[in-house]
């Protein structure tokens, strides 16, 4: 072990900053590569803990670290790319094997991943196991570097790394079940960019060659591009979106693309555990304001179903209504299962009025804060109530079917 590594070892959860300072100067270890693994290491324990928990991984600089998915995401990923997999198998061979139950160990079968994008290679970490052939390409030789030596210690041997241009490369490529790529958002400069077409490489260019090239195309995009935008962007190829959440944060759009396809045919909104798919065309389900003041339940949609907005196939499916028709909070009086948000027990609903606030808060002193449709804010609220942030009271500011600012105070379920 170098002086460098072990210096690393010794370290491992101390502060990165501290480090810095105390250890300036010195001469025997390489400093700036010391602190990026060990910052490095200790972001991956809360964003990568399958990686953080294997021996000896070389972790990148700061920025491919922030850029990498996290676990969740990249699983969500490879749940997806095996069901794609195993279309695209039922279709050419009927007998062809389920995936394997180990993720570390290959199919035994001749389809091909290619990532153009591969990045710190997090996604075709998750990916490259079930496919028997897991082509990388990426063009930072560093980045290369570390994934030869990283992906063996997750168990992935028959990943083949290629640096250089993917732009060139994935035509030496005859044939792929699935091409997945994560374009680069930022420009030449660092700004950060969301049109597709201004994204490296170019997907919307390389759209007809990997459309010959590829049974399906995976694309990860920005969270915040429009999602019926960047789909007929590509046109009639884009078959599927998926907006996908962690920790009640939207944090990427997937496009599937794949030259079976004529047109969108289904969305999904996950976070998390929860995951909702329907059609493009239950997008139209009329939605309705609840016209009763009482109301047992208060439901707030996760942040994919926000971003598609399908309120109307909300109401349908589990029996609720919303409080008001730009408020996007949704009430019931008994319990709707498996709703794609969280879900609160309602205590008490009161509006501004000074009295009937007295009372309904009487022996609350902190709560926890949220504004739909509101003239306040949620600090300006917070200060006006004059309470406390956290505990385990939530209060909803909101405006009803009626156009009365109220509050609903509630517990978390």
């Amino acid at each position: 072990m170098t002086t460098t590594e072990e210096f690393i070892r010794l370290n491992a959860d101390a502060d990165v900053r501290r480090l810095a300072l105390s250890n300036a100067g010195r001469k025997d270890i390489d400093l700036t590569y010391a602190l990026e693994q060990i910052a490095g290491r200790q972001k991956a324990k809360a964003k990568l803990p399958r990686w953080a928990a294997a021996d000896g991984i070389i972790y990148p600089p700061a920025l491919a670290m922030e850029q990498c998915s996290s676990e969740p995401t990249a699983r969500y990923k490879a749940g997806v790319a095996g069901r794609l997999l195993a279309d695209a198998a039922q279709a050419r061979r009927p007998h062809w094997a389920n995936m394997p139950d180990n993720p570390a160990e290959p199919c035994a079968t001749p389809d091909v991943l290619v990532d153009l994008t591969g990045g710190f290679g997090v996604d075709f970490s998750y990916m490259a196991p079930l496919f028997g052939r897991a082509v990388y390409i990426e063009r930072q030789g560093r980045l290369c570097d570390a994934v030869r030596h990283n992906m063996p210690l997750l168990g992935i041997a028959h990943a083949e790394v290629v640096c250089g241009d993917c732009t060139q490369i994935i035509k030496v490529i005859s044939r792929a079940a699935l091409v997945y790529a994560d374009p680069a958002r930022r420009s030449a400069s660092g700004g950060r960019t969301y049109a597709v077409a201004d994204c490296t490489p170019d997907m919307l260019a390389m759209k007809e060659m990997l459309l010959e090239k590829a049974d399906f195309i995976m694309i990860k995009l920005s969270p915040m591009l429009d999602w019926r935008k960047a789909a007929a962007d590509f046109g009639g190829c884009a078959g599927e979106v998926h907006i996908v959440s962690a920790g009640n944060e939207c944090k990427e759009l997937l496009l599937v693309l794949s030259g079976k396809y004529d047109g969108l045919e289904r969305i999904y909104c996950v976070n998390d555990g929860q995951e909702l798919s329907f059609a493009p065309s239950e997008l139209t389900r009329p939605s309705h304001d609840f016209q009763s003041s009482h109301f047992s339940y208060i439901y707030e949609p996760n942040p994919s179903v926000m971003k598609v907005g399908c309120f109307g196939l909300l109401e349908e499916r589990y029996g609720v209504r919303q409080i008001g028709r730009n408020s996007h909070l949704f009430v019931s009086q008994e319990v709707a299962a498996d709703f794609p948000g969280r879900r609160f027990a309602v205590e008490t609903v009161t509006t501004m009025n000074k009295r009937e606030l007295k009372a309904a808060l009487a022996g609350t002193a902190q709560a926890n804060i949220s504004v739909r449709n509101f003239p306040l804010t949620a600090d300006a609220l917070r200060k006006k109530l004059k309470l406390k942030d956290g505990g385990g009271t939530y209060i909803f500011g909101t405006t009803d079917s009626g156009g009365r600012h109220v509050l609903i105070i509630c517990r978390k379920e």
